[in-house]
């Protein structure tokens, strides 16, 4: 099975997706654990991602295609996997195509996990005081989440146009919302 999981920060995407990876026995690869990795081991590719995301860039498509290229590539991912956090943007969508296309293989499924906006707020800014981020103030997170809707919303658009893109509540507890993402695959494997 080889699905993306969409949803905005704070909505549940990386604890669905290793539950998911789990139950379904493929990795789950997200591109922000891949970078924080590489910025906590001081590697090359962390000391760039550092230097970009600390002046508030984005790491560009060419060196987040490469990590996922890279990524799929490894023995674990043969069968099947679980993208979190990609793709982001159209021209990593057209990337994914070609890494999948070159490999002969095309996704299975596409999952938005939709929420409420208050709710992921007030949930964000818990997990914030939690944490002791202090980064994390409501202005910011309402800031991500209107990034994340205006460069999702195009994302969201074409997979539903190629009849893979399932939305669902992404409410409640953990079991609920990983019932809900069972069922939306069964249904979308039988389709």
């Amino acid at each position: 099975m080889r699905l993306i999981m969409l949803g905005p920060p704070g909505a549940g995407k990386g604890t669905q997706a290793a539950l998911v990876s789990q139950a379904h026995g493929i990795p789950a690869i997200s591109t922000g654990d891949i970078f924080r990795a590489n910025i906590a081991g001081q590697t090359p590719l962390g000391l760039q991602v550092k230097e970009i995301t600390a002046s508030g860039g984005y790491v560009p498509d060419e060196i987040t295609n490469a990590i996922v290229a890279e990524r799929l590539a490894e023995d674990d991912a043969a069968q099947g996997f679980l993208l979190d956090g990609y793709p982001r943007t159209t021209g990593q969508v057209e990337a994914l195509d070609t890494m999948l296309a070159g490999s002969g293989h095309a996704l299975d499924a596409v999952v938005e996990l939709t929420v409420d906006t208050d709710e992921v707020v007030s949930r964000l800014l818990a997990r914030a005081v939690e944490q002791g981020r202090a980064d994390d103030t409501e202005d910011v997170i309402r800031e991500r989440m209107r990034i994340y809707a205006e460069e999702t919303a195009p994302l969201a658009a074409v997979y539903r146009e190629r009849g893979l893109l399932t939305q669902v509540d992404g409410m409640g507890s953990v079991q609920d919302v990983t019932a809900r993402i069972e069922a939306a695959l069964s249904r979308a494997s039988r389709a």
